[in-house]
Parts: C-alpha cells; sequence; structure tokens
C-alpha cells in the first residue's frame, strides 16, 4: 500500500517512464511536477500492474490512468500498424464525466494520433457505432450504453489490454454493478484492471478481490492543513419541505449574500432551474455544466474570480478540480449523497485561516444523513429558520438604507469640493418639485419602492411552510421488488413513469435505475420509488426533470436487451395536483 501521509517529495513528471510525446503534452498543460495518486500510479500502470487507487475527486486521477493507458498503447500499437479493436475501455458513472475523461485522454495522446471515441446514453446509438466501426484505440463509455453496444456487436472487447473503472463506487450507487461485470467478463483474461474510486465500502474491495490480479493499492489521504491554518467553517442547515427546496435557497442568499459561492445541485437540470430562480431574485448567479467546453468553463468561473458573478451553480462533476481561493461560501442545494462528499464540499471555504459557511437544505427524510456528517467530522451542523417575508423585507430595507447613506456621503463630498450641491441630472429640481406638492417623507419612500419594483425584487408575501424533523429515521422506500401492494400517489415534486416491461421480462429496480441514468439526465440518487409489476414498471423522477427526461430516452431504452417504451404514468398525475387515480394491476 502506498499512503501519502509518509511519502517524500514528489518526482518532476520528466523522471517518469513516459515517452516524449506524452512529456510534451504535459509541459505544454503547464504541469512540472505529479500529484500524489500521479507519482504514485503512474510508474505500476506502465509496468502493466493492475491497480486499486482510493483518492477524492479533483486529485488528478484522470492523468494517472491516461498516461500510463497511452504508454502502453504507443508501445503495442506503433502508428501507422493499429488495428481497429479497443485497446482500452475507460467506465464513467456520467456522460459528463465521461467527456471529460475522453476530452483528457485525447488532449494527452495529441502527439500520439490516439483514436478516441466516447459512447453514453441520450445520444443516436448510430453515430456512436459509425465511429467504433472506423477503428478505436481508447472508448471512454457508461456502462449501459456499453453493454447496449457489446450486445449489438459494434463493441470489441476481445483484443483489450487495459480497463479502467473511473468513480466506480458512483457506478455502483448507480446499480451498474451487473453490467460492470459483464463488461470485465468480456475482456481477456490477460487485460491490465484499474479501479479508482473515492470511498473504499466492502462491496469496492470485493470487486477488486474478484476482478483484480495482484494489484497495487495506492491510498491518497487529504492533505494535513498547517497548524494555525486549519479551516473555518460555519456550517448551518435549513430544514425545509422538499417542494420548497430552491426558494427557501433564494432567500437564504439573499440574507447571506455570499461574496463568491458555489452551489451545488444533483443534476444539470436542477442546475438550470436554480440558476434562473436566483437571477430572478437578483443575485449575481451562471450556471456550469459538465458538457460546457473549456472556453466557456474558464469565463464562468474567471466571472467568479473577479467578482463579477457571486454564485456559481453546478453539480459535483461540473465543478471537480476548481480552485477558488477567495471562495466564502459552499451551499448544498441538496444534502450531498455521502458524508464524504459533504467534507470534500465544504473542505473549498476557510482556508488559511479564514471563515467560511456552508449551508445545506435539508427535507426531513434527509436529516439522518445530516447526522452522519456530524458523526464523521466530529462537528454540530446548527439548524436554522429560513427568512420569513419580515425578514427578507427587513433585509431588503436596511440595504437600501445603507446604499442611500453612501450615496448621500458621496454627494456631501462632492458638494464641499464644489461649493455648492450638484444638480447637472436635475434630480434637486425634480424632489423640489414633488416637495411643494407632497411630505418630503413620502416623496422619499414612493422612491425607495419605485427603486425596488424596478430589481425586480420578487414578491415574498408568504412564508415557507414549517416542518419538523422525523424523530427516527424514516425507512427508505421499497423499490417494487415483489410489486404485490397497492399502487400508491407519487410523493410531492416528483411524477411516475410507466415502463412497459416488468416482473415476465426479468426486469429489477436496478435495470431500471442502470436505464435511466444512462440515457438521460439522472444519476442513480434522482430515481425515486419503483415499483415491478408483472408487465410493467412504476418509476418516480423529480417532476422538473420529466420532460428532457422523456426526450433522452424516446427510441432508446433497452431493458434485458429489448427495446422498451417510456412514457409518464397515465394512472397518476404529478404529485400535488390532486387528480387522477390509481390503476390496477
Amino acid at each position: 500500500m502506498i499512503d501519502n501521509e509518509h511519502e517524500l517529495a514528489l518526482p518532476d513528471f520528466a523522471d517518469l517512464p513516459l515517452r516524449a510525446e506524452l512529456q510534451h503534452e504535459v509541459e505544454e498543460l503547464g504541469y512540472t511536477r505529479p500529484s500524489p495518486i500521479q507519482a504514485a500510479a503512474i510508474a505500476p500502470l506502465v509496468a502493466g500492474r493492475d491497480l486499486l487507487g482510493q483518492a477524492a475527486t479533483g486529485t488528478g486521477k484522470t492523468a494517472a490512468f491516461a498516461l500510463p493507458l497511452l504508454e502502453r498503447l504507443a508501445d503495442a500499437r506503433p502508428a501507422p500498424a493499429r488495428g481497429d479493436a479497443p485497446y482500452g475501455l475507460v467506465l464513467a458513472p456520467t456522460r459528463e464525466l465521461a467527456l471529460q475523461v475522453a476530452e483528457a485522454v485525447t488532449r494527452y495522446g495529441r502527439g500520439l494520433g490516439t483514436r478516441v471515441v466516447t459512447v453514453y446514453g441520450g445520444a443516436p446509438v448510430g453515430q456512436q457505432w459509425k465511429a467504433l466501426d472506423q477503428g478505436v484505440d481508447v472508448v471512454v463509455a457508461t456502462p449501459g450504453r456499453a453493454i447496449d453496444l457489446l450486445n449489438r456487436g459494434a463493441l470489441r472487447l476481445d483484443e483489450l489490454e487495459t480497463i479502467v473503472l473511473d468513480e466506480a463506487d458512483e457506478m455502483l450507487d448507480m446499480g451498474f454493478v451487473e453490467d460492470i461485470e459483464t463488461l470485465i467478463e468480456a475482456t481477456p483474461e490477460t487485460r491490465q484492471a484499474v479501479l479508482f474510486s473515492a470511498t473504499m465500502p466492502r462491496r469496492i474491495e470485493a470487486l477488486a478481490q474478484k476482478y483484480l490480479r495482484d494489484p497495487v493499492t495506492v491510498r491518497i489521504e487529504r492533505e494535513a492543513v498547517p497548524e494555525g491554518e486549519a479551516p473555518r467553517v460555519r456550517q448551518t442547515a435549513y430544514l425545509v419541505p422538499r417542494s420548497h427546496t430552491t426558494a427557501a435557497l433564494g432567500r437564504v442568499l439573499e440574507v447571506e449574500r455570499p461574496r463568491a459561492a458555489i452551489v451545488f445541485c444533483r443534476t444539470r437540470v436542477d442546475v438550470d432551474a436554480v440558476t434562473e430562480t436566483l437571477t430572478a431574485r437578483g443575485l449575481r448567479a451562471e450556471a456550469l455544466h459538465g458538457g460546457m467546453d473549456q472556453e466557456h468553463r474558464t469565463r464562468v468561473v474567471e466571472r467568479l474570480r473577479s467578482g463579477r458573478t457571486e454564485l456559481l451553480v453546478a453539480t459535483d462533476v461540473a465543478a471537480r478540480g476548481l480552485d477558488i481561493d477567495l471562495l466564502t461560501h459552499v451551499v448544498n442545494h441538496d444534502v450531498p449523497q455521502s458524508s464524504e462528499a459533504y467534507v470534500h464540499r465544504i473542505g473549498r471555504v476557510g482556508r488559511a485561516g479564514r471563515e467560511g459557511v456552508a449551508i445545506t437544505l435539508v427535507p426531513p427524510a434527509k436529516v439522518h444523513a445530516l447526522r452522519a456528517v456530524e458523526r464523521l467530522t466530529g462537528q454540530p451542523v446548527e439548524f436554522a429558520a429560513v427568512p420569513t417575508a419580515a425578514d427578507l423585507k427587513a433585509v431588503r430595507l436596511e440595504r437600501t438604507a445603507s446604499a442611500l447613506r453612501e450615496r448621500l456621503l458621496e454627494d456631501m463630498l462632492n458638494d464641499d469640493e464644489t461649493g455648492t450641491p450638484n444638480d447637472d441630472d436635475g434630480v434637486r429640481t425634480m424632489l423640489a418639485g414633488l416637495a411643494a406638492d407632497f411630505d418630503g417623507l413620502d416623496v422619499a419612500a414612493a422612491a425607495v419602492r419605485l427603486m425596488q419594483a424596478a430589481a425586480g425584487t420578487p414578491d415574498d408575501g408568504e412564508d415557507i411552510p414549517v416542518v419538523t424533523a422525523p424523530r427516527t429515521r424514516e425507512p427508505r422506500e421499497p423499490r417494487g421488488r415483489g410489486g404485490a401492494g397497492g399502487t400508491r400517489p407519487p410523493k410531492a415534486g416528483t411524477t411516475r413513469l410507466f415502463v412497459n416491461a416488468g416482473r415476465a421480462s426479468g426486469v429489477r429496480p436496478q435495470d431500471i435505475v442502470g436505464a435511466l441514468a444512462n440515457e438521460s439526465i439522472l444519476t442513480g440518487r434522482d430515481i425515486g420509488a419503483i415499483q415491478i409489476h408483472e408487465r410493467h414498471a412504476l418509476v418516480e423522477i423529480p417532476e422538473h426533470a420529466a420532460d428532457e427526461v422523456l426526450r433522452s430516452l424516446r427510441g432508446s431504452t433497452t431493458l434485458k436487451g429489448r427495446r422498451a417504451n417510456v412514457r409518464r404514468d397515465r394512472g397518476f398525475a404529478a404529485a400535488g395536483s390532486g387528480s387522477g387515480r390509481g390503476r390496477r394491476d
């Protein structure tokens, strides 16, 4: 096992066993010294060893497996004598991450003429099949689409030399374990296997024990913070109904008014919805998508660094690798799936002895997840009340008063320099005319109200409902393993999809989770209760994502090797509509 807690000074990239073309690309990117995971992993991977690696996101894992893969590829397939079947396969949990990995592999392998193809759900399978048919060196894929192309005979794994599982714990959380095992078992026994995971639960260790041969184990611990520079993070949670999460977030941020913050959301659809809501409140918010090109991504981040933007709304994948020293707040629109993910997020603020703020919106059913965070960190997370309509009114008036004081003091200084009040714009003359007909305070009050209306201040006349946490942990809703019970309405904020395949076709809940997560914008965490019936299945998803999910799934969903149709369930309308009756199975 290699542990960076006791390792010596890191080598330079020039000291690693990488050919000149790869060294050149690394130098062009401005890297001179490898990160701990790169220093520990590259040499054994170039030597052909299997590897089990644990490191947090943003530590340079992609280069740690991509550079050795390209080094071995160049040895085995010197240009132009290259075959058509893939030499390497990289599996990633989401299409955003797959696109990022493919972009990095392409850049590193530019001097070698490496042919890289990315395959993922939600895109026409025919174009991906054609790209594979033209010959490929490295395939970067999401598991579900890789299985689909393997079953169609489009993805050949008989000549594969290296398979990489990136973010393995995330893929297992999304229900891809059987797809992963099927893909690994389709590769030659002599292939090299590489597994990277941010966490190392027992099921990851079991997967490694089953498929990795005498692996090198690399575990990169979090960097120790120098004494006196320990992070100081004020952690606050707001208990809100799930359907009011985004509205509550807008109120909290309007009161907090962070100078520079990252707002973490689960999906790209959530990112867009939250960005729109925050912008409507007059907050300077911008979205950061994993699918954005690097130039756009760089511009958005630079606007946050320069103060032109206050809030960056992003998914974990899109925010990977961002390092913003002056970040003041980290905001969780949803409770992170794991305590480790929460700790990794809040580690972005409160650096070098400065105080940072971590804000989390928590529905009652997720309070237990926050308690798990407290157990991991040993620090309490304080609950606070969501700002009321009266609180917002008071905050807005105080900000207006502060802005007016600053302007009055500025005008007084200018008047002192000239000796006479400045009325170049005619404002004083206009007010003098109004004061002749109305009380001066009434004129000022009307002016402030007009100013607030022109600023687009939202009407927050109603308070967000107050909820209480359950006394005991709520049991997770069963995902329809028997399908014997009656069909109940979907939860608030969700809608239900109808899938025309069920127990008779051998469909299991994990098959549906994998198909939806692979072919659409959803992750496994977004998918709610699943009920499997004899000839159909019902699955709950967020209502706001339904239309985009259905567009992504049109004509592309495969379950148990057979095409399946997915549509809105006609038995129930979206939760909260009050209409619709349940279907009897």
